[in-house]
């Protein structure tokens, strides 16, 4: 079923346990243009997988993900056909994450950006370590926090951390998540897999229907918020056509403040 999507890893730990991995060896796994369509779309393969009761997904090698490649970031600035492509598939991938019947858990240690992060924050419980660095780096890259932070980041942690957070690209550890409800969970590095193994096997066993509707109910208060999310897109997406992302991308790059 998952042949479809090999820019992702798929195995399953425990039964019913659907575990995706994202991994960009040297990249900290960065989402590329192929994963970032593949991520957008494997969640309706995920909710029709008889099989499948519960998901992780988590990033390989100490990460969770880098954010978008930043490659892609300037195909997106300098061509139409890619910025209408990739504006659909930001798009899908936060509605196709809200409309997933299964029930998802997000294991986040190090750097948690960008469409990662989507995922990540997405997801219906989050478990993070200490060592996680979540920031959402679109005003930093001179674009609109366009690509979830919208439609969850005020629900969860209020909208003035929202905006604290959001408009100074200021990063937040694991315990500060844990603390402003960011993310559901704080726990040490060495349980992150475990804990998130143990609670997706709890809502593996669960009465499904029950797990299912739940979760279809307390998701309207996203869905309630896609106008919000669609605006940010719209937005971010504009402010690709201008001068600033440019210098955004140039500046980290060359590891420097940017000069906007």
């Amino acid at each position: 079923m998952y042949e479809a999507f090999p820019s992702l890893e798929f195995d399953v730990p425990a039964p019913h346990v659907l575990r995706l991995t994202l991994r960009a060896a040297g990249r900290l796994n960065a989402v590329s243009g192929t994963m970032h369509r593949e991520l957008a779309e494997v969640w309706k393969a995920i909710g029709e997988d008889e099989d499948t009761r519960a998901v992780i997904v988590r990033g390989a090698d100490g990460a969770f993900s880098a954010g978008g490649d930043l490659d892609l970031v300037l195909e997106i600035a300098s061509d139409y056909e890619t910025r209408l492509r990739v504006f659909h598939e930001a798009r899908d991938l936060v509605y196709n994450v809200v409309n997933c019947p299964k029930p998802i858990v997000s294991a986040i240690t190090g750097p948690a950006v960008g469409a990662g992060l989507a995922v990540g924050l997405l997801a219906d419980i989050s478990i993070a370590t200490p060592a996680a660095r979540i920031v959402d780096g679109h005003t930093k890259l001179g674009v609109a926090a366009g690509d979830h932070a919208a439609i969850v980041w005020p629900l969860l942690c209020g909208l003035a951390k929202a905006k604290y957070h959001l408009l100074l690209c200021e990063p937040v550890d694991g315990i500060e998540a844990e603390r402003i409800g960011l993310v559901s969970l704080c726990v040490p590095e060495d349980e992150l897999e475990e804990r998130a193994l143990e609670i997706a096997q709890r809502l593996a066993a669960a009465a499904q229907p029950a797990i299912r509707h739940t979760k279809l109910a307390l998701n309207n208060w996203l869905r309630a918020a896609g106008p919000a999310f669609d605006a940010s897109l719209a937005l971010e997406f504009l402010d690709m056509t201008g001068p600033d992302v440019r210098e955004g991308v140039a500046a980290v790059r060359e590891k420097r403040p940017p000069r906007f």
